[in-house]
């Protein structure tokens, strides 16, 4: 069964990809790539703790360039309280 919305048909039975099942960078799943994330939360606040500040290259190096676990490394540091800066500020601070 097919539903129309304007010029576009949706398929009501979809037989693609399961997008919880999907295979991030290395293979990892998006459960390990948040485990992964979680970690280097822990690192980054220590780092953050003794310096003061610490950089979005350093958040992605330590995330191994991975584009997924950077993501949510800045989105778990933000839910913590910390400051992650924006385009023109591209560091993570304490508040």
């Amino acid at each position: 069964m097919e539903a129309g919305i304007g010029q576009y048909v949706i398929p009501m039975e979809s037989k693609g990809c399961d997008p919880r099942a999907r295979a991030y960078r290395n293979g990892k799943k998006f459960e390990q790539c948040k485990q992964q994330a979680h970690k280097s939360v822990e690192l980054h606040t220590n780092e953050i703790s003794t310096a003061g500040e610490n950089t979005w290259a350093r958040v992605m190096e330590v995330a191994d360039h991975d584009e997924l676990v950077y993501k949510l490394s800045l989105k778990y540091l933000r839910e913590k309280g910390y400051d992650i800066g924006n385009g023109n500020l591209r560091r993570v601070k304490s508040r």
